[in-house]
């Protein structure tokens, strides 16, 4: 049975250990803190891009193959673990029509079913919108899912198959000659045949050590809750490159700042400001309900959004998951399987070429 060591136990972290130990492997996760509290926990949870057209072909690749592997992912979550991440289509509304050929192109070329509703229309299935455009975007079939639900599935489905070491940092990774064989924490060495890197916005930190690692930058992004009632919005709503987001209990979660302030996950009353003015004008029904929660998440930024997945060029057992900037949910767990299969020697799900560390972005 392989050994492999897995850093980071946020959702891309949790999905590897998962389809790594389904595949048979021994498996150690370290997490420096708790599992899934990073910007697994922060994220939104929409299943697709925010604008999918505009995502590279990496991305729309991994997208596509983790949507459609989503319901029977969750549904096997909730029959093991009792707890429900949520998978809900409710279907992405865009309110930004300017590159609407661009978009009927996209939806034709991958088989996305894409809808243009006229102002009357948004009415009837968006009664509570604010000022409406003459016509908008709706792609019915995009699904959310609660990310914090979505972690603490996986979590637990691995705490007895696994090895979970949370609240114990990796100090540094042990090289021995051109070869991974592990890494150390506070508590001493972990070995191990393969060390998979998942450390999101941390991972080109971890990978100091190093001559060569991925361009991961921490990004910064707010968010408010407000708690709303079931039923007043529908849609995952997109304006200006903000988002809102409908939950099943009628929470409604509206995002996100994209901010450089390295790790520090502060929050600022300017940008709960500007987030709350954004929201009620989008929804003024927002103007009467109260605010429940204001929080920041770091995302881990890559070039053009596409992550680092695949194997550290000249060192044998040492891999790497991470830089998925705002896609991690909806490209996760094409990401594990991708890892999986490298590490595993299988034949790949996706053509690995775009995700190396060597590859152009």
């Amino acid at each position: 049975m392989k050994e492999v060591l897995v850093i980071g136990g946020g959702i891309i972290g949790l999905l590897t250990a998962k389809e790594l130990m389904t595949a048979g492997a021994a498996i150690t996760l370290v997490e420096m803190g708790q599992t899934g509290r990073q910007s697994s926990w922060a994220g939104g949870g929409i299943l697709s891009p925010l604008y999918p057209w505009q995502a590279p072909e990496a991305v729309t690749a991994l997208s596509g193959w983790s949507q459609a592997i989503y319901p029977s992912l969750t549904t096997e979550l909730l029959d093991t673990t009792d707890v429900d991440p949520e998978l809900t289509q409710s279907g992405m509304l865009i309110m930004d029509t300017a590159e609407l050929d661009l978009a009927t192109a996209w939806s034709a070329r991958h088989g996305q079913r894409l809808e243009v509703v006229d102002k009357s229309t948004l009415h009837q299935i968006e009664p509570e919108l604010g000022p409406r455009p003459e016509r908008a975007l709706l792609f019915p079939e995009i699904r959310q899912l609660r990310t914090p639900r979505l972690s603490r599935a996986v979590r637990r489905y691995l705490e007895k198959r696994i090895k979970l070491r949370e609240r114990e940092e990796v100090l540094e990774l042990i090289i021995d000659g051109n070869r991974a064989v592990g890494v150390r924490t506070p508590k001493g060495r972990i070995e191990a045949e393969q060390t998979i890197v998942c450390a999101g916005a941390w991972t080109a930190k971890l990978l100091e050590q190093l001559d060569n690692r991925p361009e991961i930058q921490p990004v910064r992004g707010q968010m408010i809750l407000f708690y709303a009632k079931p039923g007043q919005i529908n849609h995952i709503t997109l304006h200006d490159s903000h988002y809102a987001i409908p939950r099943r209990d009628g929470r409604v979660l509206f995002g996100s700042t994209i901010e450089h302030a390295g790790f520090s996950k502060r929050t600022t009353a300017e940008d709960k400001e500007a987030l709350y003015r954004n929201a009620v004008e989008l929804f003024p029904i927002l103007k009467r309900t109260p605010i429940e929660d204001h929080w920041a998440g770091l995302r881990p930024g890559s070039p053009n959004g596409i992550p680092y997945i695949g194997g550290y060029p000249g060192i044998s057992g040492l891999y790497f998951n991470a830089g998925h900037y705002r896609n991690g949910l909806v490209t996760g767990p094409a990401s594990a399987r991708l890892v999986a299969d490298l590490a595993l020697g299988r034949p790949p799900t996706l053509d690995p070429g775009p995700y190396a560390l060597t590859a152009a972005r």
